[in-house]
C-alpha cells in the first residue's frame, strides 16, 4: 500500500503505521510505502492524521508508449481485489512524460484491465454496477504507479469544518505541527490567531485520542472483499482509546468576529467544543497568562492575506509579545525566510514543511534561557 502526504510529513506517516503494525514501511519524498493486511488497509484510513488518502499500489513500471502502458497495466493482479460485478473507473495525472494525455492514458488502462479480467472470468462482457474500485495512475518522468484509491474523499477531509477563512491550513498539516510540539492529554494550546480553528481543534481530537477516521465512510467500504465485519471492529478498537479524562484545555483568539463564529461552529462539529475557548482578541495584546502552554499558530503572510511589508510587522510583533517564559513554547509556521530576522530570536529548532505546493518553515522555540 502506499500512503501519499505533504512534503515534509513523510517521517510523521511512516512513525504512525509503524505504531499501527504496518510492516515494510518506506518512506519517499511525498509518499509512504508500507504492507499489510485488510485490518492495516482500514486502520490507516481511519487512523491516520498525516497522510492525504492510503491507496492499494498494485505496480509500478515504465511506460515509454502506449504499448507499454496496456502491457505493464494487463500484467497486474487486478482480479484480487476487483470481483465480478462490480465497477472500476479510471482516473489520473502525467508529468514530464512522453505519455502526456491523461485521457488517452485512462482509455489504454481502462482497456487493459477489461482485457485481464474477460480473459479470467472468461466473458465478454463486464457488468460493473456494484462497488466502486477508483483506479488511479500517476506517469511521472515515464514511470507509471497504478493504484487502487480506497479512501474516496481525502483523508483530510475530518467533516467538521463545513466552513472557513480566507485562508485555512490543511488538517493533516495543522496535525503535524500540532505533534511536532509535543502536544499531550494535559496541554495547555494557545492559537493567537485561530482563523476557523483548525490547529486547536487537531490539538484537541490529538490530545483526547480521537481519530479523524472513527465516524467516516470510505470507498473500500464497498469492496466486497473485504468482509464488513472489520471496519466495525477497527472502528469500534479506535473508539475505546479515546481518552476522556485528560485536562487538555486551549484558547483561540482573533480579531475577526466571524472567523470565530466559523471557528466555534466547527469546534461543535468536531465534538471538542467544550475543550476550546474563543476569545475576539487583536494578537498584539496577547499576554501567555497560564504557568505553562504551547503556542502554534500559522499568521497570515504575504502569499495569503497580507502584503510582505503588514506580514513582516507582524512577525515584529509577535516577537514582542510572544515572550521566553518558562514552561511555555512557540511554534509558527510561515513561508517568508526573513522570519526569524523579523521575530527578534533565532529558532531553538526549525523544520521544512510545505502547505500545499508553498515552500514552508516550521520554526518553535522552547528555551528560555
Amino acid at each position: 500500500m502506499c500512503a501519499p502526504c505533504l512534503f515534509g510529513l513523510e517521517k510523521l506517516v511512516a512513525n504512525e503505521l509503524k505504531f499501527m503494525g504496518a510492516e515494510n514501511v518506506t518512506a519517499e519524498n511525498g509518499r509512504v510505502l508500507f504492507k499489510g493486511g485488510y485490518d492495516i488497509l482500514i486502520r490507516a484510513n481511519i487512523r491516520s492524521r498525516f497522510a492525504e488518502r492510503i491507496v492499494v499500489l498494485l505496480g509500478e513500471f515504465t511506460a515509454r508508449s502506449f504499448e507499454e502502458l496496456f502491457n505493464g497495466v494487463e500484467k497486474l493482479p487486478f482480479e484480487n481485489f476487483i470481483l465480478e460485478n462490480e465497477a472500476f473507473p479510471v482516473s489520473g495525472a502525467t508529468l514530464d512524460s512522453k505519455l502526456y494525455s491523461v485521457p488517452d492514458c485512462q482509455k489504454i488502462i481502462k482497456k487493459a484491465v477489461c482485457k485481464r479480467l474477460s480473459r479470467i472470468r472468461k466473458t465478454d462482457w463486464l457488468n460493473e454496477s456494484g462497488g466502486v474500485h477508483q483506479i488511479k495512475f500517476l506517469i511521472r518522468k515515464d514511470k507509471a504507479s497504478i493504484m487502487l484509491d480506497t479512501t474516496g474523499t481525502g483523508l483530510y477531509k475530518r467533516g467538521y469544518r463545513a466552513e472557513s477563512n480566507s485562508a485555512p491550513i490543511k488538517e493533516t498539516l495543522a496535525a503535524a505541527m500540532v505533534d511536532l510540539s509535543k502536544v499531550r492529554k494535559d496541554h495547555y494550546v494557545v492559537d493567537p490567531m485561530c482563523g476557523s480553528g483548525t490547529i486547536l481543534i487537531e490539538a484537541a481530537l490529538a490530545a483526547m485520542k480521537i481519530f479523524p477516521g472513527a465516524e467516516r465512510s470510505f470507498a473500500a467500504e464497498n469492496w466486497a472483499c473485504i468482509p464488513k465485519e472489520l471496519w466495525e471492529k477497527e472502528r469500534e478498537s479506535a473508539r475505546a482509546m479515546r481518552i476522556t479524562d485528560c485536562n487538555f484545555k486551549a484558547t483561540g483568539f482573533d480579531i475577526d468576529a466571524e472567523s470565530l463564529r466559523i471557528a466555534k461552529s466547527n469546534a461543535k462539529k468536531a465534538g471538542v467544543d467544550d475543550r476550546i475557548t474563543f476569545i475576539q482578541q487583536d494578537v498584539k495584546d496577547f499576554i501567555p497568562s497560564e504557568e505553562r502552554g504551547t503556542l502554534i499558530t500559522n499568521p497570515p503572510y504575504g502569499e495569503r492575506m497580507l502584503s510582505i511589508n503588514e506580514a513582516e510587522e507582524l512577525y515584529y510583533t509577535m516577537g514582542k509579545r510572544f515572550k521566553k517564559k518558562q514552561g511555555w513554547s512557540y511554534a509558527i509556521i510561515t513561508p517568508d525566510d526573513d522570519f526569524e530576522k523579523c521575530f527578534g530570536r533565532i529558532a531553538d529548532k526549525r523544520r521544512k514543511l510545505y502547505n500545499g505546493m508553498l515552500k514552508c518553515q516550521f520554526y518553535m522555540y522552547f528555551k528560555t534561557e
